[in-house]
């Protein structure tokens, strides 16, 4: 999957079909995932492994047979650890709003008048059973996810493999899926106050922009700060606070995806791949890439 943009511009799927599968294992040139954010509604399930997911200030753990729903426009990036999981991209209007009687649901999603539960566990946890505050967002570890569970296994199994008759089975599979969420009611409505961590992220898709766009030159902290409209001090806190990392170990780990993605469709020579990600000293940039890679871009290569 193209994670490399962070407001991805790629299409996904046809335009007469615009609905793209993608299986993602270790050796996907794009296993790991930056954050990126597209217009588009995303479904992952988790085959295998774990997958720490974030998705604007929410931060999940999901683990084999979970089902992660991500809205248009949410800020996600990932962590996996020995996961391989499937995930459709898909535009919600333009796939499922051809009637009146369908228009009426669908736009309470597009209009953001309801919030979608994100997070469905195939075996709840024993933390979200004595706590479901751990996981807002999230399906209630009381409600039976099996149904939903089940659609979207269907959905993946017509998707997976091309055949005849497979758009209608996935366009079936779709329909299932949002009717099982509005009938078993997998949402809260909308208010007027903005959701909680909204604003932060909202802040800092400029500068995650910004990122994506001029990774390959010289990019400083104090250039960061400055679109974000914070002194860099407090930009630090409020970027760490929201991703995780650092700007700059951001900026560095952005850097090297982009190496891998390089280093996987191209046969560039080492030192090239290092300048067209922003390094200057090749030595810097193997050191750099093996500290999140745990290998260097020789090895990343050959075991491609």
């Amino acid at each position: 999957m193209h994670y490399l943009d962070y407001n991805e511009k790629i299409e996904h799927g046809t335009p007469d079909f615009p609905i793209a599968f993608y299986h993602v294992d270790e050796h996907h040139s794009r296993y790991n995932m930056p954050f990126h954010w597209h217009k588009e509604m995303e479904l992952i399930q988790i085959q295998s492994g774990s997958l720490r997911l974030f998705l604007d200030d929410r931060e999940i753990l999901a683990g084999a047979g979970d089902v992660i729903l991500i809205e248009e426009g949410v800020i996600h990036g990932g962590i996996p650890e020995h996961c391989v999981y499937e995930c459709a991209v898909f535009d919600l209007k333009s796939t499922l709003m051809h009637t009146d009687a369908c228009k009426r649901y669908i736009r309470l999603i597009s209009r953001h008048q309801i919030q979608l539960y994100n997070y469905f566990q195939a075996v709840p946890r024993e933390e979200t059973v004595r706590d479901p505050s751990v996981l807002p967002g999230a399906a209630p570890s009381s409600m039976d996810n099996s149904r939903l569970l089940q659609a979207v296994g269907r959905l993946f199994d017509a998707i997976r493999y091309p055949h005849a008759g497979s758009e209608l089975s996935t366009l079936g599979a779709l329909y299932e899926i949002f009717g099982c969420l509005f009938e078993e009611e997998y949402y809260t409505p909308v208010t007027d106050a903005p959701a909680p961590g909204q604003k932060k992220m909202d802040q800092l898709k400029p500068v995650l922009e910004y990122i994506d766009a001029n990774y390959s030159s010289p990019v400083t902290l104090a250039d960061l700060s400055r679109i974000a409209g914070m002194t860099p001090k407090y930009f630090c806190r409020y970027f760490r606070a929201a991703i995780h990392r650092t700007p700059m170990d951001y900026l560095n780990y952005y850097r090297i995806e982009r190496a891998c993605y390089i280093l996987s469709t191209t046969e560039l020579p080492i030192t090239d791949v290092a300048y067209q990600c922003g390094f200057n000293d090749s030595s810097y940039f193997v050191k750099t890439f093996k500290k999140y890679m745990d290998v260097t871009p020789k090895q990343y290569a050959l075991r491609l």
